[in-house]
């Protein structure tokens, strides 16, 4: 990402500030270290948060006063533990993979597609379908008009390698064959890839490893 601008007095998100279309506030919470992801339209002031995953005080607070969607980016209980309490406090849209919609918490508004797009104020974010870590986990890729390039990929990857797969060899080859056609065959090496744990990476950074990443089965 670009440099940071610090954090965040509303629930000590870190600020990216560097995007034409949006402001990102950036949070780790829980003990798993989940982080979510909270994308401000800046013409509009649309909030779409990624992951209401843990802490849900911190969470409120960095959302403040509008939250308009919240997309849940698979059904693990890290990545919604507080989905319901942000979700009952704001009011906010739930969307979440359709394969992995009837696993939440709350009840899902919309159940997402490879080839939609998740709308907040001005923003468009285009949906993955990564296939793998579980049935309907997914993606979702922001295309700034500054020529950033954002890809929010919850459990699916990460540096160094996919999710797990739990020792399922087939779940691991659709998994990577997914991120490979999806991600890497049609994003640029630019893009930013922002998991679901730790830190951000980018395609480019990974791309040299994917043939090891295959031959190792995980």
């Amino acid at each position: 990402m670009s440099p940071a601008t610090g954090d965040d007095a509303a629930g000590g998100a870190v600020v990216d500030d560097g995007l034409e279309d949006a402001q990102l506030h950036v949070v780790h919470v829980g003990p798993m270290d989940n982080v979510a992801y909270l994308l401000r339209c800046r013409a509009t002031g649309a909030g779409l948060l990624v992951d209401a995953a843990a802490e849900a005080p911190r969470l409120l607070a960095l959302v403040g006063d509008r939250l308009d969607v919240v997309v849940t980016t698979h059904r693990h209980d890290d990545h919604h533990a507080a989905l319901a309490d942000v979700v009952a406090a704001t009011g906010a849209r739930t969307l979440a993979g359709a394969d992995d919609a009837d696993a939440l918490p709350v009840p899902v508004d919309e159940g997402l597609h490879h080839g939609d797009v998740v709308r907040a104020g001005d923003l468009a974010l285009e949906v993955v379908h990564l296939r793998g870590h579980t049935p309907g986990s997914v993606a979702l890729v922001h295309r700034d008009r500054g020529g950033r390039v954002l890809a929010l990929t919850g459990d699916s990857l990460f540096p160094g390698g996919v999710g797990n797969t739990f020792g399922d060899p087939a779940a691991f080859t659709t998994l990577l064959d997914d991120v490979e056609a999806r991600l890497f065959e049609v994003l640029p090496d630019r893009t930013e890839v922002l998991p679901g744990h730790g830190a951000p990476t980018t395609l480019g950074a990974e791309r040299p490893s994917l043939a090891a990443w295959r031959a190792r089965g995980w």
